[in-house]
């Protein structure tokens, strides 16, 4: 089983006196490190308008990534599909596989925050249609020649060749979500399918076996990696591996309800904290490693495990000892 971290978000928390350009040179100083010590892959996420400056760039931020690594796969772990011009994102990410040398993965979900769409222009009711518009569209627009693919919501010549051509036949394409017609569009359309970090271990193997069931039953020949995420942090015993990721986990955590719902959420609530904290893998290399081979278990030994350990608030340093236990002491139990 592959082993990735991230996801970098650029996220600010109030007691966090950092400026923005350092927020951002610490994500490619991580993401050196992450290759440094030996793990498959890097990820950035991305949503808009936040008043913590989530990261909203992912081209750019993945380009200077390729620009800093050699051999380490990237991708975005999601990218909002439906807010792109299919055009331009034909064109960055076929430039940033380009600078990778074509170690781009492209990561894409439907989204879900109202104010995104509504500032975007963008029909919430339509996400899921136009992302089932996009896959097509972007492999029409990497293949030789013209495009040759009629969108159903955006008015382009046929004749119009997008460029630049990625260095291989395509930019491979992981469509994220856990609900039935999510997955089973993973399956249908997508070269992988990326597991959310609210599923349990056995939500993600019956989701797995559903794209297998449904890839086999309509002859689609090529293989559908499996990535699965999940938060944790790898530390000198579990309690201490707990209280350094704690804060930073429950701030996101509860910048994602605001995001999901559209609303203000001043505190999570003890029993959505006690969730996560049940989610989360968490404590030393050895005990990291037993929970992650539950996941090389239920998903095969072809399986991609992206393990998220980016927090806003915790310290460089720390983040950077992380990331070297990931690739020192848990990778090499699970190849």
């Amino acid at each position: 089983m592959k082993l990735g971290t991230g996801l970098f978000t650029a996220q600010r928390r109030p007691d966090d006196d950092r400026d923005s350009s350092e927020l951002y040179d610490e994500i490619l100083t991580l993401t050196r490190e992450i290759e440094n010590a030996g793990l498959d892959s890097a990820w950035v996420s991305e949503h808009h308008f936040a008043a913590d400056g989530y990261l909203s760039g992912t081209m750019p931020t993945l380009g200077a990534m390729a620009a800093e690594t050699t051999a380490l796969e990237i991708g975005s772990c999601v990218a909002l599909g439906p807010l792109y011009d299919p055009i331009r994102l034909a064109e960055d990410a076929a430039t940033v596989d380009l600078l990778a040398d074509g170690r781009l993965t492209l990561g894409l979900a439907i989204g879900s925050n109202p104010r995104e769409f509504d500032v975007f222009g963008v029909p919430r009711d339509e996400r899921a249609d136009r992302l089932e518009d996009l896959v097509p569209f972007l492999r029409a627009g990497w293949s030789a020649g013209d495009l040759e693919y009629d969108s159903s919501f955006h008015d382009v010549p046929t004749d119009v060749s997008i460029t630049p051509k990625p260095p291989g036949e395509s930019v491979p394409i992981v469509l994220g979500g856990g609900a039935k017609p999510a997955v089973r569009r993973a399956a249908r359309t997508a070269d992988g399918w990326c597991a959310p970090s609210s599923l349990s271990v056995e939500g993600v193997r019956k989701r797995v076996e559903d794209i297998r069931r449904v890839r086999e039953q309509e002859r689609i020949p090529s293989d559908c990696t499996i990535y699965a995420l999940q938060h944790g942090w790898v530390g000198d015993s579990r309690e201490d591996a707990w209280e350094t990721m704690r804060d930073g986990y429950f701030y996101i955590q509860r910048r994602y309800q605001e995001i999901f719902s559209g609303e203000s959420v001043d505190e999570l609530e003890a029993e959505r904290k006690a969730e996560l904290k049940e989610q989360a893998i968490f404590g030393t290399p050895e005990q990291v490693v037993d929970e992650l081979e539950r996941y090389r278990d239920a998903l095969g030994d072809e399986s991609h495990f992206i393990f998220r350990t980016y927090y806003p608030g915790v310290g460089t340093d720390e983040l950077i000892d992380c990331v070297h236990r990931l690739g020192n002491d848990v990778a090499p139990e699970l190849e």
